[in-house]
């Protein structure tokens, strides 16, 4: 037997058992869940984006793109959750008894009707009411100096640099850089040298005298 026969069997000998071993431990649970999230409601099929996908009970999920699709690792019997702002909220179980590690759904969504609750609006009498009352508020020279402190540019400017974004805002910051990605996918992003707008803004800016007063500060 040659040198190079030798070392294959040797080879052979030693990966061989950890290739079963890595073979019995695998999941077979596990599931690749894809699909995408469309509305119902009409004839016509539409995408909805940004769909929350919650596994049920596990606090773990995801949320669909800009053309409704998603994907998520899942386990066989899991609950999906899905639910968007104005539809109804729609529940599937994924399959126990699936041959394959693959699994893919279109989910249809139906719009539902959201009531909100009733606001009553109690307006002054009349203008000249309102004037009197508003003019004969008591404002001392303490809340007078409280509420220049707060509008003044500095502390304005100084609150747009420290104070955090609520959960709100940051969400809408981050989908809108998701759409801005999604829009520019598979092409070089665009650049507003080539944007009309901008150059319209830069224009009226310009003779609004905005760079002018700039510079004399």
């Amino acid at each position: 037997m040659t040198n190079t026969g030798f070392r294959a069997i040797l080879a052979a000998f030693f990966f061989l058992p950890l290739v079963l071993l890595a073979q019995t431990g695998k999941d077979t649970s596990l599931v690749q869940f894809t699909g995408i999230v469309l509305d119902g409601s009409t004839e016509q099929l539409y995408p909805v984006p940004y769909t929350n996908i919650l596994i049920k009970d596990k606090n773990r999920g995801t949320y669909s793109d800009l053309r409704g699709f998603f994907s998520i690792v899942v386990q066989k019997g899991d609950v999906i959750v899905f639910s968007a702002i104005g539809y109804k909220e729609v529940q599937y179980r994924i399959p126990g008894d699936l041959k394959d590690d693959r699994y893919s759904i279109v989910q249809l969504m139906t719009q539902d009707t959201i009531n909100l609750p009733e606001t009553v609006v109690f307006p002054w009498p009349s203008r000249e009411h309102f004037k009197l009352e508003f003019l004969a508020m008591d404002v001392t020279p303490e809340l007078q100096e409280r509420a220049s402190a707060n509008v003044a540019n500095e502390a304005l400017r100084r609150m747009r640099n420290d104070v955090p974004r609520d959960p709100a805002e940051t969400a809408g910051y981050y989908l809108r850089q998701q759409s801005n990605q999604y829009y520019s996918i598979g092409q070089a992003p665009p650049m507003n040298i080539f944007n009309a707008a901008a150059w319209k803004r830069f224009f009226d800016a310009w003779k609004q005298g905005d760079f002018k007063k700039k510079d004399n500060k």
